[in-house]
């Protein structure tokens, strides 16, 4: 998987440093160092995310692969880490040829309980169960990674951009259907963007949405 984000190249003690925006633990569901590749100014680079803590990441780059870098600047960088998503769609009958079915429109569930609202997406998106999501992700309240939800997409053969975007609050035009992450406490909040609307397993449909709690968004095709 791919994710899309803004940051800056700093210098510590450990030498040249890019901190990550997004929870590691809870998007890409991988502990310990991780080996990934990003790409900045154009280039490819091999590099490694290291933890601080509680699934906080930042990126480490060697002396020459800085070199030429802008410091303190802000920097669009796409960030590849393989193997990053739980397989759950092996033995799926579906697949992005032959969806669950056509996102032609969205009708909103609500979710029975708090911490459901990426089973809850997945639903409203695949026109299911909330049961049969939570059944088909194997988790439950408050266990919904991006991750999860990204397989569980798979599964049902819901086709999606490749790169999630990381916008943190800043202004952006969102495509026609897309999942939408906002940063709730400790945890993310999921919600659906479709054709203008916006669909919150909590708060229903709604007209409006205040885009500085965005977080980052997945894009679905439709």
């Amino acid at each position: 998987m791919r994710y899309f984000f803004e940051s800056k190249l700093e210098r510590n003690e450990n030498g040249y440093i890019i901190n990550i925006p997004f929870n590691i633990w809870e998007v890409c569901k991988m502990r310990d160092v991780i080996q990934a590749d990003i790409v900045l100014d154009n280039r490819i680079i091999s590099c490694e995310l290291l933890p601080r803590e509680k699934g906080n990441y930042y990126i480490q780059l060697e002396d020459e692969d800085a070199s030429g870098i802008e410091l303190g600047a802000p920097h669009q960088i796409l960030l590849h880490i393989t193997g990053s998503l739980i397989r759950m769609d092996q033995n799926s009958p579906f697949s992005f040829e032959h969806p669950v079915r056509k996102i032609d429109g969205i009708k909103v569930i609500k979710q029975p309980e708090d911490g459901l609202c990426g089973q809850a997406c997945v639903a409203m998106l695949a026109d299911r169960t909330i049961a049969e999501v939570i059944t088909i992700m194997d988790c439950r309240e408050w266990q919904a990674t991006m991750g999860r939800v990204i397989s569980a997409l798979n599964y049902y053969g819901i086709d999606h951009t490749d790169v999630i975007n990381y916008t943190e609050g800043r202004d952006v035009v969102l495509p026609k259907c897309c999942i939408m992450m906002e940063r709730m406490g400790r945890y993310c909040h999921y919600l659906i963007h479709y054709d203008g609307l916006f669909y919150d397993s909590n708060l229903g449909v709604l007209q409006e949405y205040d885009m500085s709690k965005l977080l980052g968004f997945l894009e679905i095709k439709c």
